[in-house]
């Protein structure tokens, strides 16, 4: 029997998940088109997964917050996206330094999230990762985390390559489509996905519609208790 969301135990995770969880988001991403677009070559797609995986795992737990289940069966990287984030030229080195040849294609990737990235405060779910048949807990690890943005009135944002961005886990937690960029040469269409809050949609202030905008955006900070944000974060690993 899957377990219940309520039965999944949802944490922070450390530098001792990393080896388990890189395994995890490699996998995940070697599973989707967008995986065998990034590495075309199937001899090496596993180790540079690997190498890409920990590297992100490794950003997030320093600038972000990485979350994972206590099985470690799912694994999400957030980053409070509150101020507009510096050049991304640390980030780019150390993708070509572990990556190498490969490299381009994922800084391409991240270029083109960049580009998609909203400018009102929100927080971007920027990589999430689930064991196949898990998707139960990859649901109980996004929704803790919707629930803290949901007190500070914040909406999220992800990507997602898919034909069909309506279907799949982010749909499944309110996520919904925008306009896609195709990646090329020859690759999937990258689709921004949006998480409303209820003030998105009706006046701010009215019955049911949530905090008034000035209070909302004056807590971005609560999602991140008991540790201080950079003043501006990184741009997305």
């Amino acid at each position: 029997m899957r377990q219940s969301l309520m039965e999944t135990a949802v944490r922070r995770a450390t530098d001792e998940d990393v080896d388990a969880l890189s395994s995890v988001m490699a996998d995940a991403l070697m599973a989707r088109p967008l995986g065998v677009w990034l590495v075309p070559d199937v001899v090496n797609r596993a180790v540079v997964m690997r190498r890409y995986a920990r590297l992100v795992l490794l950003q997030g737990l320093e600038h972000g917050r990485v979350e994972t289940t206590d099985d470690r069966a799912a694994v999400a990287v957030w980053y409070a996206r509150v101020e507009p984030p510096p050049p991304a030229a640390p980030w780019m080195y150390d993708l070509h330094r572990l990556l190498g040849r490969h490299a381009a294609r994922f800084a391409l990737l991240h270029a083109c999230v960049d580009g998609l990235r909203p400018h009102r405060p929100h927080h971007q779910l920027a990589h999430v990762g689930v064991r196949p048949g898990h998707g139960d807990a990859a649901q109980a690890l996004l929704a803790t985390h919707h629930q803290t943005l949901d007190l500070a009135g914040l909406p999220s944002c992800a990507e997602h390559s898919s034909d069909r961005p309506g279907d799949g886990l982010l749909a499944e937690v309110g996520y919904r489509p925008r306009s896609p960029v195709l990646l090329a040469p020859g690759g999937p269409a990258l689709w921004r996905m949006w998480r409303p809050q209820p003030c998105d949609e009706q006046p701010c202030g009215s019955a049911g519609g949530g905090l008034p905008r000035r209070v909302r955006l004056d807590r971005t900070a609560t999602p991140f208790l008991g540790r201080l944000l950079p003043a501006a974060p990184p741009r997305s690993p």
